[in-house]
């Protein structure tokens, strides 16, 4: 490591100064510990943990509520995701910004990131929708790959939500990125990511254009089986309403 005394602020914030090419969580430790921002970094953390629970419980209200009022839950399964130290420098260096904690919490949104796996898509939108009218949620952004596909043929509803967190003498508001996926179009993204994932492709182009063409029948299955729950409910319906009226007897016991 070069000598500390007399570096530029930059230079203390550009973990490359100090000789390292791959960035590792405890080279950004180490970072932190020189700028003196290692407190703050992990008061920050905690607090982008907390938003993540704050929306942990949202979700799990609005799982119960629509199970009960629809007679099935509309989440397979959740992950819940803190993004790590090297993971933050590096994207702040993708933006051209210095390391600093205020430029993590101003600049990053997705820290705190949330996958949530439907079983439908309309599931997906009842979700969005409740967020919506909610007063304590912002949704700040939305970019939705699902009405929209990337050029690849990903699909997933993205949303970055302004969620309060309650501390001991204040309310804070803190950013969390929510992505809504089918369990298709999850299956499609995780399967696409490991084939792709650092490694140089032949042939890319017929590659990515057999990986829209899957996707696209994913989205095709989605699309087939949300109109046959749609089928099944109808046909529910209709035998609920052909139901005759339950006829109460009253027992007449003579003296």
């Amino acid at each position: 490591m070069k000598e500390e005394q007399g570096l530029t602020r930059d230079e203390k914030y550009d973990i490359g100064y100090y000789g390292t090419d791959s960035i590792t969580d405890e080279d950004v430790g180490r970072i932190l510990q020189i700028t003196e921002q290692a407190e703050q970094f992990e008061t920050l953390m905690m607090y982008f943990d907390c938003a993540m629970s704050q929306m942990r419980t949202k979700l799990e209200i609005l799982n119960k509520e629509m199970a009960l009022k629809n007679k099935r839950n509309p989440f397979e399964y959740i992950k819940y995701r803190l993004k790590s130290p090297s993971s933050i420098y590096g994207k702040l260096k993708v933006k051209g910004v210095p390391f600093t904690v205020e430029n993590i919490e101003n600049t990053i949104n997705d820290v705190a990131g949330i996958r949530v796996i439907c079983s439908f898509i309309d599931d997906i939108y009842s979700i969005r929708d409740s967020f919506d009218v909610q007063d304590d949620v912002e949704i700040l952004q939305e970019k939705d790959y699902i009405s929209s596909p990337k050029e690849n043929g990903y699909r997933s509803l993205h949303l970055i939500l302004r969620v309060p967190i309650f501390l001991a003498n204040e309310k804070k508001y803190m950013n969390v990125e929510v992505q809504f996926r089918t369990i298709a179009m999850d299956f499609w993204a995780s399967v696409e990511h490991k084939m792709k994932y650092k490694r140089e492709i032949s042939n890319a182009e017929i590659i990515v254009e057999e990986l829209r063409y899957s996707a696209d029948l994913i989205n095709q299955l989605d699309r087939r089986m949300l109109q046959i729950r749609e089928r099944i409910e109808r046909s529910e319906d209709i035998a609920e309403e052909a139901e005759p009226a339950s006829v109460g007897i009253r027992i007449m016991r003579k003296n």
